[in-house]
């Protein structure tokens, strides 16, 4: 038996229980992972409280990216041995010792990169690879807007969008978290407890606004974020932490601009196996290079998960979190 975060019931940070579970063992095509180290997102917040259900129902294991050392092997899976590092994103069940994971959906860590560093930035690295090449390809000379810098997203995002050589601008939530993302490779933080984000854009761009805005905060920006959008501009919505954004007339888009809207998710770039190894070797080859710095900034044990989320929640962490088995 092992160790896992179970949630039965639907609510706050005290409904992730540590149980005893049999992760099982690999049938053909998979592979077991032994966990060294487990990413923390606030997508794990959204399946727990139920804004977003799990797929099978109650219960189940939340977290979504994990790196750990490959125990056994099923049958027909090529190319991964025990002992291997592997790191993984899925839509549910990292939140444990130990898993069996389809061996397509694993990548190999390359040396250089740790394992709390792989856990840390599987899910959030290749969302910021999807959103930056991808969903809005940001070339020299673009300025994007970017909420919530501070978040581990965020200090991702800063780093490699101003290594693209766009104009970067964030917003945060205190003179700390401003600090933060000024630190990686945001060009301009706005506290945007203490100054109105769209007169700031229009400051910055000197009423030139932005071409991209990407949003994962949702309700509380929504308004705002189309302002500091120029002509043809695009809006990116990939989160919603304040709530989601209510509904509304998407007449709203023709008459800021002709303004283009999306609402993206990993899952759906990454479908095929190419596109896994094309995002994973973009993010890992970025942090090799050193223009992407990977940072811990909290270790919770698996145990303390309740913990982790209240924190989260709270506005209380920076940048990456990882729980340690």
């Amino acid at each position: 038996m092992s160790k896992a975060i179970r949630i039965h019931n639907h609510g706050g940070p005290e409904v992730l229980v540590l149980e005893d579970v049999d992760p099982g063992r690999p049938g053909r095509g998979e592979v077991l992972v032994r966990h060294t180290a487990i990413g923390v997102n606030f997508i794990d917040v959204y399946h727990r409280t139920g804004l977003y259900p799990a797929p099978n129902g109650l219960p189940f294991t939340p977290g979504g990216e994990a790196a750990g050392v490959v125990q056994e092997v099923g049958e027909g899976v090529d190319g991964l041995k025990p002992g291997d590092r592997v790191a993984y994103v899925v839509r549910l069940g990292t939140y444990a010792e130990q898993r069996v994971v389809a061996a397509d959906q694993v990548v190999p860590i390359p040396d250089g990169v740790s394992d709390e560093q792989a856990a840390g930035m599987m899910l959030k690295g290749m969302t910021v690879e999807y959103l930056l090449r991808r969903t809005f390809r940001v070339k020299p000379g673009d300025t994007v807007l970017y909420h919530a810098a501070a978040g581990g997203v965020g200090l991702i995002f800063g780093q490699w969008a101003n290594h693209l050589g766009a104009t970067v601008i964030g917003t945060a939530g205190s003179p700390e978290k401003v600090a933060l993302a000024r630190d990686h490779g945001f060009h301009h933080v706005i506290d945007y407890r203490q100054q109105d984000f769209v007169q700031e854009v229009a400051r910055i761009t000197e009423g030139g606004k932005c071409d991209a805005v990407y949003d994962s905060v949702g309700k509380d920006t929504f308004a705002g974020s189309l302002d500091c959008l120029k002509r043809l501009g695009t809006f990116i919505s990939f989160g919603q932490s304040s709530g989601p954004i209510p509904p509304f007339d998407i007449g709203i888009l023709a008459q800021k601009g002709s303004l283009y809207a999306t609402r993206p998710t990993l899952f759906s770039y990454n479908t095929t196996r190419a596109e896994l190894e094309q995002s994973a070797k973009a993010l890992f080859d970025v942090v090799l290079s050193g223009a992407v710095r990977i940072r811990i900034n909290q270790r919770y044990a698996l145990a303390d998960a309740a913990q982790a989320h209240a924190d989260l929640e709270a506005r209380k962490t920076t940048g990456t979190t990882v729980l340690i088995p």
